[in-house]
């Protein structure tokens, strides 16, 4: 069930047999010449609404804008600061805890929001320990889509070295499937982007001129996409089943 796509007495119901819900997390930023700016949005959210198709679970709102200041020397991308994310996480995880919710699970596409959404849940857990609560806090999990195992043994026999780091052929290949009509037929040049290190938006642009970091996203296929989805979201079911067991009993 899709929370946008629910009435509130529909949620009131899920609460009675379950807890738990899947957040796709992602960012608005550029992906290269052929890569669309919503890739690490829609690549969690395609997931997310596979899962949804195979086990009874409650679908948040995608959460498409994240840490990516990096990438504001490209038009089109979209940045919150890290204190801005995590004001939004913490808000996102106690309005769901305040309705009961105990286990929730953020699924995420932008490495940029690992530190950022990691902040956040110390965050909320120092708020119990410095109140000497002892009510059982909430558990969160943070998990990263593309680093499955799954995906991870699939990128690398497509792929191999041309996976790179930024603008992948994997996660273009992903949000292509889920948006077919959107491919780009862009010549890229050199076919292998150079590797570096990210700091600011300035130095990005001057480092990596057409956004990809040590990547062939020509390589990238609707057909691979529809292979890498079949991939994440086995290994996100396996992940996602162990976490709603963790403390279930409160």
């Amino acid at each position: 069930m899709r929370l946008q796509l629910a009435a509130w007495p529909e949620v009131e119901n899920y609460l009675k047999t379950s807890s738990s819900i899947i957040i796709p997390i992602g960012s608005t930023e550029q992906h290269g010449p052929n890569g669309l700016i919503g890739t690490d949005a829609i690549c969690p959210t395609a997931i997310a609404y596979e899962l949804e198709e195979k086990i009874e679970v409650l679908i948040g709102p995608t959460l498409a804008v994240g840490m990516a200041q990096h990438h504001l020397g490209f038009p089109g991308s979209i940045a919150f600061r890290p204190s801005t994310l995590l004001a939004v996480v913490r808000d996102v995880v106690e309005s769901l805890t305040g309705q009961g919710f105990t286990h929730i699970y953020f699924l995420n596409g932008h490495g940029g929001n690992v530190a950022t959404v990691t902040a956040a849940f110390s965050e909320i857990w120092s708020i119990s320990s410095f109140a000497g609560s002892e009510a059982p806090p909430p558990c969160l999990r943070l998990r990263n889509w593309y680093l499955g195992p799954r995906v991870n043994r699939l990128s690398d026999e497509l792929y191999g070295d041309a996976e790179g780091s930024h603008a992948t052929p994997s996660e273009v290949s992903l949000s292509w499937y889920a948006y077919p009509e959107a491919v780009k037929d862009v010549a890229l040049s050199p076919e292998l982007a150079p590797k570096g290190a990210i700091r600011d938006a300035a130095d990005y642009r001057r480092q990596f001129p057409d956004g990809r970091i040590g990547s062939n996203p020509g390589l990238a296929s609707i057909e691979h996409g529809r292979r890498i989805l079949e991939a994440a979201v086995g290994d996100t079911l396996e992940d996602f089943n162990l976490f709603i067991q963790t403390n279930t009993e409160r």
